[in-house]
């Protein structure tokens, strides 16, 4: 299961790329993506976690790598609504509009 593709559904404002949701604004980037836990020692499916980076654009135009958080919750509809009070709290803006 990839759970971007799910989560995509979540946040009508952000691109898939294949690889990471995007979220993009004139002042930040907000990028998601998936990792999986790669201990083949445990007989169960991990959750997959996702980590949450924002960028914030410098004055040059590039943006500049800032905080990160990683969240990895069994539910995905608490996944998704715990990602968005993240972005919404980091950028100060609505995840719903551009961020």
């Amino acid at each position: 299961m990839d759970v971007l593709k799910l989560l995509y559904d979540y946040f009508p404002m952000a691109v898939y790329t294949g690889k990471c949701l995007v979220f993009i604004s004139d002042e930040y980037r907000v990028e998601l993506t998936e990792h999986k836990n790669s201990d083949f020692s445990r007989p169960e499916a991990p959750l997959p976690l996702v980590r949450v980076r924002i960028f914030k654009k410098a004055l040059n135009g590039d943006f500049v790598p800032g905080h990160y958080e990683d969240f990895q919750l069994a539910s995905l509809s608490e996944l998704a609504t715990q990602i968005e009070r993240y972005v919404q709290f980091a950028v100060g803006r609505n995840t719903r509009e551009n961020v």
